[in-house]
């Protein structure tokens, strides 16, 4: 070590479960730690235990809290998530939100910009890092779609949420060349891959939002209303 403290030397510290706080600092400091190698060195060709020695955590809490390196990856899409959920977003369209929402997790992901740039160039070569992104992404899409008020019952629910995960990929793709500050690039395309969406029939809304909207439109006080499917 380089004589760095370790903030989380202590028993009570290394993630009883006791402390919120102390779990997402140490999440916190390793995926900072491991983008960083990443973006560095590439995605495969650092450890965990690199990552621990950088970020000055204990190793052994780190194999037993990630037992694999992909796990930081769902660790990161949760806080892109989050990010993206924290707003319930009352007012404007179906599409404007759904907008904000993935916009919000391009937010982080421009955090960790080269650690992530760095995972997507090593995604064709690693078909099961591949199948895990694709997994964790339709999840995510998912949690998105339903925020939005998307319709995502039965069949036709499965088929929006795919393609909701295709709208996510191109624009992922535009936002991993993007170098403007605003990320004007990456909205424009999000913004083209919203508008064939929606053309598409992709953004159909749920009855719940249906509701929402009649009540909002007509100002009336909030009770059930019948509406067509």
């Amino acid at each position: 070590m380089d004589g760095r403290q370790d903030p989380f030397e202590s028993d009570d510290m290394a993630l009883s479960g006791s402390s919120d706080m102390a779990q997402e600092a140490f999440d916190a400091a390793l995926l900072q730690s491991a983008l960083s190698l990443a973006g560095n060195e590439g995605w495969h060709r650092f450890s965990l235990v690199d990552a621990a020695r950088e970020a000055g955590l204990p190793i052994e809490t780190v194999r037993r809290r990630y037992p694999l390196k992909a796990l930081l990856l769902l660790q990161l899409g949760r806080l892109a998530d989050a990010s993206a959920l924290r707003d319930d977003g009352d007012g404007g369209t179906l599409r404007e939100y759904l907008f904000d929402l993935i916009m919000r997790r391009f937010d982080i992901f421009q955090e960790y910009r080269e650690g992530v740039r760095a995972v997507l160039q090593a995604v064709p070569y690693d078909p099961a890092l591949a199948a895990f992104l694709a997994g964790t992404t339709l999840d995510s899409m998912k949690w998105l779609a339903e925020a939005a008020g998307i319709d995502c019952t039965g069949f036709g629910g499965v088929i929006r949420i795919n393609a909701l995960s295709g709208v996510w990929a191109h624009a992922m793709r535009t936002w991993e060349k993007d170098e403007s500050p605003d990320l004007a690039s990456t909205m424009a395309a999000l913004d083209s891959a919203l508008d064939r969406a929606e053309r598409y029939g992709i953004l159909k809304p749920s009855a719940r939002r249906k509701m929402d909207e009649a009540l909002n439109n007509t100002g009336l006080p909030d009770h059930d209303l019948e509406l067509e499917s």
